[in-house]
């Protein structure tokens, strides 16, 4: 079994030698510049790789670069096992990363966050203090009290 360190040097050259074979050595017009490679990660036998993939687009062209990539992926593995030099080229598996329908969501539930504290703020501009500005009791105020008892 590999270490850790020679597993992730694997991925980082993987994920750098596809990257560049998909701006520069693929002419399959599916993977145009809408794709983007964002992380590999090798198993610690170095016998499978899974690269993590992003498309900008709408859901058609995700689909078109998914089946681009599946149809390339004996080119890409090739130029992976020339660069890297290995026993035992890796497989590649290419999956969809999620990162941005994530980041999305995220987005829609600060703005709903925003809007809702901006509710709140404009009911409270016009509101009133219930029992004066400041309701708790300061030491003058224990003396006044103190007096006016006697």
């Amino acid at each position: 079994m590999a270490d850790n360190a020679r597993a992730k040097k694997l991925a980082d050259l993987i994920q750098e030698v596809v990257a560049q074979k998909l701006q520069r050595g693929i002419k399959d017009p599916r993977l145009g510049t809408h794709v983007t490679i964002t992380d590999t990660r090798v198993t610690g036998d170095l016998r499978e790789a899974t690269v993590f993939y992003t498309v900008y687009g709408d859901d058609e062209e995700r689909a078109s670069a998914a089946a681009g990539l599946e149809s390339a992926k004996g080119v890409l593995r090739s130029a992976v096992g020339a660069a890297a030099g290995t026993k035992f080229t890796p497989t590649l598996t290419f999956v969809a990363d999620a990162l941005p329908e994530n980041a999305r969501t995220i987005e829609d539930l600060l703005d709903r966050a925003r809007a809702s504290d901006a509710r709140v703020r404009e009911a409270s501009s016009g509101a009133a203090y219930a029992g004066g500005a400041d309701p708790y009791r300061k030491a003058d105020d224990a003396n006044d009290e103190d007096t006016a008892s006697e």
